[in-house]
């Protein structure tokens, strides 16, 4: 995936979580943060970041923050919706013959439904930007939903159907993602016993520069079922 135009700023202050205070050409701006999630290692005052402008003129913030540069590691791409962009921009490479987002199945909405001749898929994409020591962790806020679609995955599996997991490593140099059992134990619990009941997990690493965000390496867990 691609953004149309960036521009470079440096991080000042985060009054929720929902915007922040940048300061682009010496001016400081009140723009949207494309993350809800914590990004407190990232989001640190003085980081330079890179910003969007948004596509409606009439909105309050006139542009997204939607990379962090790391000291270390280079850019990370904090905007939650790139992970299901680029997902989808892999997935039809492929030769799924059919692919549909946001399947509604059980209670939850999950991202992909896809389908390759008689074979049933489904698969929910977690977005990874927390590194340490060259590890990503997930996630990086409690995420009860992320629990529930575990086990929305698990019971998929005894269904039929191939559940898959996909971390999206938002991040260059880290090759995979382990449960942050400091923040949420719950979830890798949660993960541990969907691994067991068969759902297969993916770390999918990208290539981040200021402007793109690829899929370039795939990696699987094993299952323990």
């Amino acid at each position: 995936m691609k953004y149309d135009a960036v521009i470079h700023g440096r991080f000042h202050s985060r009054p929720n979580r929902f915007v922040a205070q940048v300061s682009i050409d010496g001016v400081l701006e009140t723009v949207h943060v494309k993350n809800t999630g914590r990004c407190r290692e990232l989001l640190l005052p003085g980081a330079e970041v890179i910003l969007s402008r948004a596509s409606n003129p009439g909105r309050k913030t006139q542009y997204d923050l939607i990379g962090v540069h790391k000291e270390g590691l280079g850019w990370v791409n904090i905007d939650s919706q790139a992970p299901n962009q680029v997902v989808r921009e892999w997935l039809e490479q492929q030769e799924y013959t059919l692919i549909k987002p946001e399947y509604c199945y059980g209670t939850f909405r999950i991202d992909f439904y896809m389908e390759r001749g008689e074979e049933k898929y489904l698969l929910e994409v977690k977005g990874c930007t927390l590194e340490v020591d060259g590890i990503g962790y997930f996630p990086d806020a409690p995420t009860e939903r992320g629990v529930r679609h575990l086990q929305e995955l698990a019971e998929a599996v005894a269904a039929g159907y191939h559940s898959m997991l996909a971390f999206v490593i938002a991040m260059e140099g880290v090759g995979e993602v382990r449960p942050n059992l400091t923040t949420h134990p719950a979830f890798g619990e949660a993960l541990e016993q969907a691994k067991a009941a068969g759902v297969q997990v993916l770390h999918l690493g990208c290539q981040v520069t200021e402007d793109t965000l690829e899929v370039k390496r795939v990696s699987s867990v094993e299952t323990t079922a």
